[in-house]
């Protein structure tokens, strides 16, 4: 990958970086954000290059990296635990009322597999899934949602904003083919509204706290854009 890729934080065993959207976690070698990282700290700086948690290829923010086969132990345990505060903000379609107060809840249950544009619940058997979102800012079209998560299927946050009739922004799997397209030809929009801004847990004797709180930049262009 071109991109260089920005680190937030380092810890004993474990580095937070930035990833950019639009870029695989792991899955490109050569091109994906692992190898951006390799690449970024040098050959045999770290003892492994493994990432703790999952973001999805269009998702950009957090990223934590374990450097160390005992860090990713413990880190992996908190994750699945849940005993890390995982936030995200999200530029969805439509309008929520109260803008700045209101709160609420999806819960519908997800397969643990991804679901699609057609059925976003997935196929076979749906388990607890549960999402926390509170209405941040409204432009004409669009809402800024920030979302905490308290488990973690996958694409749960799309496929829960999807099955509210709020999809995300510029989401490819679950958006609607129309507004995809609309947002590529008329916006010269390639992105996808979703950015993992926090992450909270414990590291040994302290708290460790880590804040992306910037949008990305075609994603804040877009929604100031619709604001006109």
């Amino acid at each position: 990958m071109k991109e260089k890729i920005k680190i937030i934080e380092q810890g004993q065993g474990w580095i937070c970086a930035e990833k950019p959207g639009g870029i695989s976690v792991h899955n490109d070698p050569g091109r994906d954000m692992i190898s951006g990282l390799q690449k970024r700290l040098g050959p045999g700086s770290t003892e492994i290059l493994q990432p703790v948690h999952r973001l999805d290829k269009e998702t950009s923010g957090l990223l934590l990296v374990a450097t160390a086969r005992d860090t990713l132990a413990g880190l992996s345990d908190l994750f699945a635990g849940g005993k890390v505060t995982k936030r995200y903000k999200a530029l969805v379609h439509g309008h929520f009322d109260h803008p700045g107060q209101a709160r609420g809840t999806w819960d519908t249950p997800l397969t643990h597999a991804a679901g699609g544009r057609a059925d976003p619940r997935g196929r076979g058997k749906r388990i607890k899934a549960l999402t926390c979102y509170r209405v941040l800012d409204q432009s004409l079209h669009y809402t800024l949602l920030d979302i905490e998560l308290f488990t973690g299927r996958k694409h749960q946050i799309r496929r829960h904003a999807k099955l509210a009739g709020h999809p995300v922004v510029g989401d490819p799997r679950y958006g609607s083919p129309r507004a995809l397209d609309f947002l590529k030809t008329q916006k010269q929009f390639n992105a996808m509204g979703l950015h993992a801004c926090f992450l909270k847990f414990r590291d040994k004797d302290r708290t460790v706290t880590l804040e992306l709180p910037d949008l990305p930049r075609e994603v804040a262009r877009l929604f100031e854009e619709d604001k006109a």
